[in-house]
């Protein structure tokens, strides 16, 4: 009995972690971090929502369009969790090595315990049964990862890479990706005692096993820090910064801020969100690191001093980073695309005020649409003559030919560094323009 209770419980806040992302737009990090009732949950509970969450967000389209097949019409707005009840119960049955009984029979008993959704309980136990049946066999003749990708992005990423591709940003978009790590020194020690894989850019790479963080040796110490090795990258582009002082704008939640002031940087860190500037304060803290932090707008911040480098990491769409956020692509669309890459041009050009002359300026984002990437830079450069590109070279912080562009940018793909072992591949798409103050 207890353990029932405790999978309906499990399954429950799966369900109202779904409707929190999809309905309020959030990250699923977010979601399950800032959840007490999720946090209370025995570790192997709360690693079985996040795989319930995961598998449901990663296959969100096969999903939606089985159940299609399985539903006469579609669910009334008023039928309450009643259809992320059938979602997560889709993944448990079609992604994951769930018993059907059980997913059929918890997810009744969840349809009844809402006012709402016990109005559905006897349809969601038929479609569920019948989904048992012959949810595989529906699934065979979908064609796999692309009915995930919503058709506008999809179309984006064909006329941009390729078909090839835009498949294989699919595919990734379904394999959790590995842990990566930023030393804060003896980089080659680090990796042999966490048992992870030393990057040729120098971060440390381990299987996702869902273990907390804070229980990794060196973690209590600040010996490394949470950091995609693709996101790694831009800091690095600006060489030798010690004793250099450097700008580090939208810098929360701090990873580039954490590896300039390891590097020796005097770096000043600007962010607009206080909130998550207090995160970087806490790992300066655990690190034994140290930079100047100001809470304001990346446009004006320290507007009135000249920093030998400053490296801008722009909002952006974040389309990149699809590996660990699948859930974006359902909340993203062309016209935010376009927005963002304005609002991308005016940092862009405020950064390049604070840059003194002869100094370096990075511009990265963390998006796979050239709007805002090569195209922002392109046209920065035209409209700024004092600016310079500063071609990457093969080789340099361990960049591979592959990742550049003809004009010397940073462009990693999350179809870049594949492994045999699908959990050790892959890199969050990054864009990155290295330039010079003339």
């Amino acid at each position: 009995m207890q353990d029932t209770q405790q999978g309906l419980d499990v399954r429950r806040l799966a369900v109202l972690c779904l409707s929190e992302i999809l309905e309020g737009q959030r990250l699923s990090d977010e979601v399950i971090e800032r959840r007490p009732d999720v946090a209370a949950l025995e570790p192997r509970d709360r690693a079985f929502l996040r795989a319930i969450l995961m598998a449901t967000l990663r296959h969100a389209g096969e999903i939606d369009t089985v159940l299609a097949e399985f539903l006469a019409k579609p669910l009334p707005r008023k039928a309450g969790p009643a259809r992320q009840i059938l979602q997560t119960a889709a993944a448990q049955l079609l992604f994951m090595d769930v018993a059907p009984h059980a997913v059929v029979d918890l997810s009744v008993r969840l349809a009844k315990a809402d006012a709402n959704a016990t109005h559905f309980s006897g349809l969601i136990n038929g479609v569920l049964r019948n989904m048992a049946r012959r949810g595989h066999e529906a699934l065979a003749r979908l064609g796999g990862a692309r009915r995930n990708v919503p058709d506008w992005c999809w179309q984006r990423w064909v006329r941009a890479y390729g078909d090839v591709a835009a498949a294989s940003f699919a595919e990734s978009r379904l394999e959790e990706p590995a842990l990566d790590l930023t030393p804060r020194a003896d980089a080659a020690l680090w990796a042999e005692r966490l048992g992870g894989v030393l990057l040729p850019t120098g971060s440390i790479r381990l299987p996702m096993n869902h273990s907390a963080i804070e229980e990794l040796p060196g973690y209590s110490e600040g010996a490394w820090w949470v950091q995609d090795a693709a996101a790694a990258i831009p800091a690095r582009l600006l060489g030798d910064v010690k004793n250099m002082s450097v700008l580090d704008l939208c810098a929360a939640p701090g990873g580039k801020t954490l590896q300039l002031a390891a590097a020796g940087a005097r770096v000043t860190a600007v962010d607009k969100s206080a909130a998550r500037l207090k995160r970087l304060s806490e790992n300066l803290v655990r690190t034994g690191l140290s930079a100047e932090i100001l809470v304001g707008d990346a446009e004006r911040a320290a507007a009135d001093r000249l920093f030998d480098a400053v490296l801008l990491d722009a909002p952006c769409s974040a389309t990149g980073t699809i590996r660990r956020h699948p859930e974006l692509l359902m909340m993203k669309s062309e016209k935010q695309i376009r927005d963002m890459a304005r609002i991308q041009a005016r940092l862009l050009s405020a950064a390049a005020l604070r840059v003194r002359p002869g100094g370096l300026l990075v511009y990265c984002t963390c998006s796979l649409e050239p709007e805002e990437g090569i195209d922002v830079v392109r046209d920065f450069l035209v409209a700024e003559p004092r600016a310079a590109r500063r071609p990457i070279a093969d080789g340099e912080a361990g960049v591979e030919a592959a990742w550049l562009t003809p004009e010397g940018d940073l462009r990693t793909l999350p179809c870049h560094w594949p492994d045999a072992d699908s959990r050790m591949a892959g890199l969050d798409g990054f864009f990155a323009a290295r330039l010079s103050r003339i």
